[in-house]
């Protein structure tokens, strides 16, 4: 977004730079009218005048007009030039602009629709989970809930070589093996937590 706020307020700069340009412009060529009238009126009078030196006065002034507006020309024509230039460099920029803001709404359709499976996928296992959790009796859930809160968070840990991975003790050696058989819920008799072995741990 940043990127695409940087280029909209070069493009912006850009724009004001050109607008500038044109009203400069603008304001030569109404100079430049001036002028051609200026002009204009001074050969009018010269086909009026009677004397020699009121003669070299008119014709100093329109040698002096004629100057000035030369000058006005070329400031016009250098005017039109860079505002040409900037006209095309606001387009290269507007193109660039439209170019990452295609980009940045094609990454924007990304992410939302990354995060909507996100939601769909938790949504998924909360139901799963809600659904295991009616299939398991109620007291086995409540036993379960407690040990968490007396365990930190941990109810169910994982036998090991013999011991059990929560506290590290070592368990009677009958009660290892009726793990192995699936029969019933099995407790470490030292920290009471829930125990589960590896089918291959055998």
């Amino acid at each position: 977004d940043r990127q695409v706020d940087e280029a909209r307020l070069a493009v912006e700069a850009k724009r004001g730079e050109l607008a500038l340009l044109e009203e400069e412009k603008q304001g030569l060529e109404a100079s430049l009218v001036t002028e051609d009238d200026n002009i204009a009126r001074s050969e009018v009078r010269q086909k009026e005048i009677k004397t020699q030196k009121e003669d070299q006065a008119v014709v100093k002034e329109i040698t002096a007009a004629r100057k000035l507006k030369g000058e006005l020309e070329e400031q016009i024509l250098q005017k039109s030039a860079q505002a040409e230039e900037l006209s095309a460099d606001i387009a290269a920029r507007e193109a660039e602009l439209s170019s990452l803001a295609e980009n940045m709404a094609g990454r924007k359709a990304e992410i939302q629709e990354g995060l909507e499976r996100i939601d769909r996928e938790l949504a998924a296992d909360a139901a799963a989970k809600e659904a295991t959790a009616k299939a398991i009796p109620a007291s086995l859930v409540k036993r379960y809930q407690a040990l968490r809160e007396r365990r930190q968070g941990i109810a169910i840990v994982e036998a090991r070589a013999g011991n059990c991975a929560g506290c590290n003790m070592n368990l009677p050696p009958q009660l290892y093996n009726s793990l192995f058989r699936g029969d019933d819920l099995v407790l470490c008799p030292h920290c009471q937590r829930m125990l589960l072995v590896r089918q291959d741990a055998q």
